[in-house]
């Protein structure tokens, strides 16, 4: 069974790849059309949206147990979390999208430039650590 961990670690990296390829793929698009800045900021949501992906696949479970945070279960934390993801990966779509129309980018970018410090915040400073 010494296929198993190599396969496994080439299918981990596929999605976070695809979105950094999708991600430069925008950006010489939109450059190639006039649009470099526009460009360069898909290119760093995509980026970091990547970097998010491949972060997120290394964690390992809650250490939480069920008295933390007053309560709250494991399947509330999870639940929270998807809830996150969910929001990070519409504003990330929107990003995209609306760069590749030539629309105006800025009120999706700061959202998420707000959660990426969050989110890099609070790895930082949670119990386990980063």
């Amino acid at each position: 069974m010494w296929i198993a961990p190599e396969r496994r670690s080439a299918t981990r990296w596929a999605v976070p790849a695809l979105a950094l390829t999708a991600g430069v793929a925008a950006a010489v698009l939109l450059t190639m059309r006039g649009q470099g800045t526009t460009g360069l900021v898909c290119l760093a949501v995509l980026a970091g949206y990547a970097l998010h992906l491949a972060f997120r696949r290394t964690e390992g479970g809650s250490s939480y147990g069920d008295s933390f945070g007053g309560g709250r279960s494991r399947t509330q934390v999870r639940a929270a979390a998807v809830a996150g993801d969910a929001v990070i990966g519409a504003l990330v779509a929107a990003v995209v999208v609306q760069g590749l129309r030539g629309a105006e980018i800025l009120p999706y970018a700061w959202p998420l430039g707000v959660a990426a410090l969050a989110y890099v915040l609070s790895s930082a400073l949670s119990p386990d650590g980063p």
